[in-house]
């Protein structure tokens, strides 16, 4: 598909980074990448496309692409894991990031509203929020074992992060099946965690099944656990399953994708600003990445990153 006709195509633009995940969708998008840099070059864009055979040496790479010199804009082709890259090369710099989502989960391209899987408009959407200047969204911090690291939209801790941990030592299925089979294979096996949370100051000790700490609404793919979240209020949003049968949870299950299950009494929203979780033996996995074990603290940058949407 071909991007309609730009008008500001005639003029020199800038200097734009485009990373570009090869293995976005299990590789069903391979080739989005390359013509998307051909659709920016055609928009008067000078373009530098940073590709690498793993997630490691692609962030090396974009770190070393913004420290050379001055750079316009950072676009990343792939999904939430690709984003986690961008906002994490983008701390405490004025560089806007653009996203072309071609993932499998682009749970922060949903949250933006941006077009998924579909490059093209999504290429012409980052022209037109490039010439009009994006808008700002908030970040969430994470400090953990001697280490920040930023995400753009949630935080989990617990069942969910199990999940990805099982779904991402997977090869097989592909696509969201992968992570709903792995949510069944874990769901049989799961202990329900007891956490020791400090939110704005506030101690308590919680047992739950899932801990997450949300700037954005969705996880796995459109599962809307926190939908009245807003990326740039200045809040997160702490969203908390309390212990329940694998019954009642998979009774539950299908209404969060409608974001209907926050009414349920085994699940509880808070808006904070600050959260301390503590748990033995749970890893935090941030849009889709893993970041630590607990202990860690999580804070928000309100309005910390310009985004191109």
């Amino acid at each position: 598909m071909n991007p309609p006709e730009h008008p500001r195509a005639l003029h020199a633009q800038g200097k734009m980074l485009l990373a570009i995940n090869p293995a976005a969708s299990f590789g069903r998008s391979q080739g989005e990448g390359d013509r998307a840099a051909g659709w920016f070059r055609a928009a008067g864009w000078v373009v530098v496309v940073l590709e690498a055979d793993d997630y490691e040496s692609l962030e090396a790479l974009v770190r070393e692409a913004l420290s050379a010199g001055t750079v316009d804009a950072l676009v990343v082709a792939g999904g939430d894991g690709m984003v986690h890259l961008g906002v994490n090369a983008l701390a405490g710099l004025d560089v806007p990031l653009g996203i072309i989502p071609t993932g499998t989960g682009n749970d922060v391209a949903r949250l933006l509203g941006l077009p998924l899987n579909r490059p093209a408009e999504a290429c012409h959407r980052i022209l037109d929020a490039l010439h009009a200047g994006g808008r700002r969204i908030d970040v969430g911090r994470v400090r953990a074992g001697g280490r920040i690291t930023y995400f753009a939209g949630v935080l989990s801790a617990g069942f969910d992060a199990a999940v990805n941990e099982r779904a991402n030592s997977w090869r097989w299925p592909r696509g969201k099946s992968r992570y709903n089979l792995a949510m069944l294979r874990e769901l049989g096996s799961f202990r329900r965690t007891e956490y020791r949370v400090v939110a704005d100051d506030v101690r308590w000790t919680q047992r739950a099944l899932l801990i997450s700490v949300a700037n954005g609404q969705s996880i796995g793919g459109g599962m809307r656990i926190t939908p009245d979240a807003l990326p740039d209020d200045g809040w997160l949003d702490l969203f908390v399953v309390k212990p329940l049968s694998r019954l009642r949870f998979l009774s539950i299950f299908p209404k969060v994708f409608a974001g209907k299950h926050t009414g349920r009494p085994e699940v509880e929203i808070r808006r904070v600003r600050t959260v301390r979780l503590e748990a033995e033996g749970v890893v935090a996995y941030a849009d889709g990445e893993r970041i630590a074990p607990l202990p860690l603290d999580v804070d928000v940058l309100p309005q910390a990153l310009r985004v191109l949407a």
